[in-house]
């Protein structure tokens, strides 16, 4: 059991050392996380704005039906 975990955790390293990071190493300080930040920044916006989209539909979806149930009776 623990050779299968010892493998898993030496492939896992392996792995993670060809891997390309979002950051420079050179920098540092906070200047070395900045395209990570600037990402995360858009993702954050980005699902802010669908969110809001979405609610907004929602609303006049919700509206919409109220209005035709209500005009059939």
């Amino acid at each position: 059991m623990f050779g299968k975990s010892r493998k898993f955790f030496g492939e896992v390293k392996t792995e993670l050392q060809k891997a390309t990071w979002p950051w420079d190493p050179k920098e540092r300080g906070f200047k070395k996380y900045k395209q990570l930040i600037d990402s995360t920044i858009v993702v954050l916006i980005a699902t802010l704005l669908l969110g809001g989209f979405i609610a907004v539909v929602d609303f006049l979806m919700v509206n919409a039906m109220r209005a035709m149930t209500t005009l059939s009776l």
